[in-house]
Order: structure tokens, then sequence, then C-alpha cells
């Protein structure tokens, strides 16, 4: 019972995060479609919100329940080949968007701050998204790797 308990902790973690990773790109890549500021501006500010509220607190349900489970079935997450790659593929995934996609995320906030009221979207803006979709893509690969790895226990 209490495997079942760690397992669906883990599980909820892992649809919040991967949920929220799918879902924000697809509705931020829309809002900047319109070119319109203010839902440019209104759209980045819930990057941020939906971050904090399903990314963050998917990725701790997603390591309680996981480690939880593991500790009550007897597996040694920290050696268990399968458990260890996908913790090192989970692990890639936030590197890359702590040092990478978190930054971009705080100067579109800050640009967008400022433009959802002068209505004037500066290039920047632009070049950062790009680098957003395209390191987000990229973040996505061993976030998904980690996931089929979970299921397959290669």
């Amino acid at each position: 019972m209490a495997y079942d308990v760690w397992k669906l902790v883990h599980l909820l973690g892992v649809i919040l995060l991967v949920g929220n990773v799918t879902v924000t790109s697809i509705w931020k890549l829309y809002a900047d479609r319109t070119r319109d500021p203010r839902i440019i501006g209104f759209a980045q500010r819930l990057v941020t919100v939906t971050d904090w509220f399903f990314t963050f607190w998917g990725i701790l349900l997603l390591v309680a329940g996981g480690y939880g489970a593991a500790w009550v079935a007897g597996m040694d997450p920290l050696r268990d080949g399968w458990l260890v790659w996908s913790e090192v593929q989970f692990v890639a995934a936030g590197v890359i968007w702590l040092t990478v996609l978190v930054p971009i995320q705080v100067r579109q906030a800050r640009m967008a701050r400022v433009f959802a009221t002068t209505g004037e979207i500066p290039a920047e803006y632009w070049r950062a998204g790009r680098r957003w979709i395209i390191w987000g893509l990229i973040a996505t690969i061993p976030l998904v790797g980690a996931l089929w790895t979970m299921v397959a226990k290669p």
C-alpha cells in the first residue's frame, strides 16, 4: 500500500511537470504570435507563475514520490542502473532549465513588464524567445528520456 501511495505522488509530479512544460510552451508561442504587447506581457507573467506553481511542485512531488517508492520497494536509487540513468537524464534537463531557460525567462519577463505598458516590443525579446523555444526543446529530450527509462526499465 505504501508503495502505491509513493508511486501516485511520483506520477502526480510527472503529470504536473511534463504537463506544464508542454502547455506553457504552446500558449506562450500562441501569445507571441499575436504580437500584441499586452497579451504577450500577460502570457510571459504566467510563464513565471505556472513554473513556480506547477513545475516547482511537480519536481518536488516527482522526487519525493520516486525516492519514497524506491525506498519502500527496497531499491537503491543511487545504484540500480535504470533508476540512476533516469536520474541522470532528469538532472540534465534540470541543469539546462536552470542555467539557460530560467535566465531567458527572467529577461523576457522584465522586458514584458515594460513593453506591456509602452507597446514597444524590443528585438531582443524575439531573439530571447527563439532561444527559449530551442533550449526548451533540447531540455525536453532528456526529460522524455527519463520518462521512457522509468516506464521501460531497460
